[in-house]
């Protein structure tokens, strides 16, 4: 299984900085009719330039922030198996409600690049889609996030991992991989979900 290589961590370069410019210029001008009156926002640019550059600044952070701290992981899919066989071949215990799990969604590329990221905070699945979205990513079908921790039984040992979707009736289901180490034993829980994912969840996507 193999991991993206990391590039040694650099600062933001002029050429990006001027690209980001670019990509405002850009949009103001296409957008000019949207501010009719120059006079106003001369106004604005006089008493509040300053907070918008600031603002105009935390929602470039905000994206980058997103896109930081993620792994990456590439891995083969079969995509012939039932949902309770990719769960077993995971060689964890199982905690499924039937139900969920044999009709929990599969994908189609036998071959599938895996993004994870993680929050540090407790999150509802709503909020979570909305931190998928942030990211570019959509969430990863949970036959390739078995696959994942099938090649690497031990990555959710330091990663524990998981994935949502909706069921036909419009409720939250889950698929989540970890460790627990006070019974040394790792598991999948596959269900529906009711009470949000806590603060050490890594949550597996793909890019969009």
């Amino acid at each position: 299984m193999a991991k993206k290589a990391v590039s040694p961590l650099e600062p933001i370069t002029e050429g990006q900085i001027g690209k980001i410019a670019e990509l405002v210029t850009a949009k103001l001008r296409k957008k000019k009719k949207e501010f009719p009156d120059s006079t106003v926002v001369q106004s604005v640019l006089a008493t509040s330039g300053e907070a918008v550059a600031q603002e105009l600044f935390a929602v470039v952070r905000k994206y980058v922030d997103a896109a930081s701290n993620l792994l990456t992981r590439s891995v083969s899919v079969n995509r012939t198996r039932s949902a309770k066989e990719a769960l077993k071949a995971t060689g964890r215990n199982l905690y499924l409600n039937d139900s969920v799990a044999d009709v929990m969604p599969n994908g189609t590329a036998k071959e599938t690049e895996v993004v994870f990221f993680k929050l540090d905070r407790y999150i509802d699945d709503n909020d979570l889609e909305k931190e998928y979205e942030l990211r570019g990513l959509t969430p990863v079908d949970p036959f390739s996030l078995a696959a994942v921790n099938e090649a690497d039984p031990a990555f959710a040992d330091t990663y524990p991992n998981g994935t949502h979707w909706k069921d036909a009736k419009d409720s939250w289901c889950f698929a989540a991989f970890r460790r627990l180490d006070w019974l040394d034993e790792r598991y999948v829980r596959v269900r529906r979900s009711d009470d949000g994912w806590n603060d050490d969840w890594w949550f597996a996507g793909v890019r969009k």
